[in-house]
């Protein structure tokens, strides 16, 4: 049961994720201001690590 309540929170916080991350890109003035969030979404400002503190992704 756990488990499955797990893969579910990952499913939906993955989702929102996603759209956090369009809505950032969309936001964008140009294309050097679009290229810059994009490599901020790359370095993972919308992701959360999963091993807190650990600095294992």
């Amino acid at each position: 049961m756990r488990h499955i309540i797990k893969n579910i929170s990952t499913y939906l916080n993955t989702d929102h994720a996603k759209r956090a991350e369009e809505s950032y890109l969309n936001g964008s003035v140009d294309r050097i201001d679009l290229e810059y969030r994009q490599r901020e979404i790359d370095r993972g400002i919308f992701r959360k690590t999963t091993h807190r503190g650990f600095g294992i992704n």
